[in-house]
């Protein structure tokens, strides 16, 4: 069991439409883990923990997008229907919104890269991050990486992430580098009440 403690946020990645089930760059099952999530935002509400919310937030003419060379389709333009969080994925009123992959010119896959984030939790005084969201093989490794980097201790939610698995088992790769990075894998039933 894990206990939740004074210096702990939660992060979770990319909860928006495009990247869902129907969405430009929909993931498959990837609307599965908004209950799991929703039970984690919850949990760190009732113990007045930071919340951090990552979204894409690209350009029209974003250098990841295919039309510009990019590997991606057109996905999460800043603003659009696609780049916000479906209805069943409530933002908490104070969960802090971290906007990444602004720059026309600049991929950035990590919640860290080219945003205030690291700044917002040494404010807090966060020691340990519980990550999840979308998607495991992309934004969710590459956050964990920068955030094991950075020194910081994270909870990686096992049940609260899904992989765009372009090739098969990228997203079992990417559990297996976190974890090899020194995640502790972690599942809602996992946490103490």
């Amino acid at each position: 069991m894990i206990s939740l403690a004074p210096h702990d946020a939660l992060l979770i990645a990319d909860i928006q439409n495009d990247f869902l089930p129907g969405g430009a760059l929909g993931i498959s099952d990837g609307d599965e883990i908004i209950p799991v999530l929703a039970n984690y935002v919850d949990r760190f509400q009732a113990h007045a923990l930071p919340i951090f919310l990552t979204r894409d937030w690209h350009p029209p003419d974003h250098c990841s997008f295919r039309p510009q060379g990019g590997p991606w389709p057109v996905h999460c333009v800043a603003g659009s229907p696609g780049s916000l969080p479906p209805p069943s994925f409530t933002t908490p009123p104070s969960a802090v919104i971290i906007y990444k992959a602004i720059d026309r010119d600049q991929e950035a896959y990590s919640a860290f890269q080219d945003t205030a984030l690291d700044r917002h939790l040494r404010a807090l005084s966060v020691r340990r991050l519980f990550i999840g969201g979308l998607a495991t093989d992309y934004c969710v490794l590459n956050s964990v990486r920068d955030a094991r980097a950075l020194g910081y201790a994270v909870c990686l939610l096992l049940d609260g992430i899904k992989a765009v698995n372009l090739q098969p088992d990228d997203g079992r790769r990417a559990e297996d580098e976190m974890i090899r990075l020194g995640a502790q894998p972690v599942r809602w039933k996992m946490l103490e009440t």
